[in-house]
């Protein structure tokens, strides 16, 4: 009789890593077209805001329904290429660690294969009312967990 061996659920390979597409506009720009650095941590935000919805997941339902809100930590940014007025980018996302409260993310930003943004960003949640740490909902946490 053939031994049975352990094996690991099949993980759903799109969480591991997300993308987000931002097309770069004037609003994005310096007066030389130069995509101005803050603007980055927008385009980091918003895809991680769509990889939570990716997840089955949205800010507004998680503050109503469990008082919990997402707050940046700490965010660490290496700027190695500048985007230009009316580049097309991709944002993408990557859970590095999970705890109770925090976790971290690994993005980048880049236009086709050149990397213009590497960025490591920690996120921490809070509750909307006191913005004191509160764990991180359970039904996310699962499908989070599966992506890390």
């Amino acid at each position: 009789m053939p031994r049975s061996i352990a094996v690991k659920p099949t993980l759903q390979p799109e969480l591991f890593a997300y993308s987000f597409p931002v097309r770069v506009y004037f609003e994005n720009t310096d007066a030389g077209g130069v995509v101005y650095h803050a603007e980055y941590f927008k385009f980091l935000e918003r895809a991680r805001t769509e990889w939570l919805r990716h997840l089955g997941f949205d800010h507004q339902a998680l503050a109503a329904n469990h008082r919990a809100v997402f707050i940046v930590s700490s965010i660490v940014a290496d700027f190695l290429k500048p985007a230009l007025l009316d580049d097309l980018l991709a944002v993408s996302v990557q859970l590095e660690s999970l705890g109770k409260v925090r976790c971290i993310f690994v993005q980048e930003v880049r236009r086709e294969d050149e990397v213009l943004v590497k960025a490591k960003v920690t996120v921490a949640c809070v509750t909307g009312e006191t913005f004191k740490p509160v764990e991180i909902p359970e039904a996310l946490r699962r499908k989070m967990e599966a992506s890390v």
